[in-house]
């Protein structure tokens, strides 16, 4: 009953290119604190080239899912996760728009295993949201590293 599905969206960053890289891999334990979302993530191990956690989701919709991101320096990196209910791949890959402007382009592939999967405009309204914080914080983050 599990299909794939494929999701696209692109985000412009006012940032330069190496910062945006650094905070989008800078992988975090309360990272779903800057979206508001409903987990909890275990950083099992944080290096330069890789990130593996696991997510257990709190709530209505418990899951828990295991992530293993792959950075590829200087502007790319591929998050893979297996979970209880949905295994998502994620392609990341930032191009430079100006000196201080950066294109950010991701493209999911989820396959749900369990019924119902959630309708694709509510995935693409979550991951917009989710992802219009995250860039709101980096920014400031940005900002606030240009004034010190």
């Amino acid at each position: 009953m599990s299909r794939l599905e494929v999701f696209r969206v692109s985000k412009i960053i006012n940032a330069p290119l190496p910062f945006a890289y650094r905070w989008c891999t800078d992988f975090r334990e309360d990272d779903y604190k800057i979206a508001g979302g409903k987990m909890r993530r275990l950083i099992l191990e944080k290096t330069h080239r890789r990130a593996v956690y696991i997510t257990r989701q709190i709530g209505s919709k418990v899951g828990t899912s295991i992530g293993i991101v792959t950075m590829h320096p200087p502007n790319r990196w591929r998050y893979d996760s297996i979970g209880d209910q949905r295994n998502v791949t994620g392609k990341y890959l930032l191009k430079k728009l100006g000196p201080g402007k950066v294109k950010l382009e991701i493209e999911f592939k989820r396959t749900w295993k369990i019924p119902p999967a959630p309708r694709r405009s509510e995935f693409m309204k979550h991951l917009n949201k989710t992802w219009d914080k995250y860039i709101a914080a980096l920014e400031r983050d940005c900002r606030r590293n240009l004034l010190s």
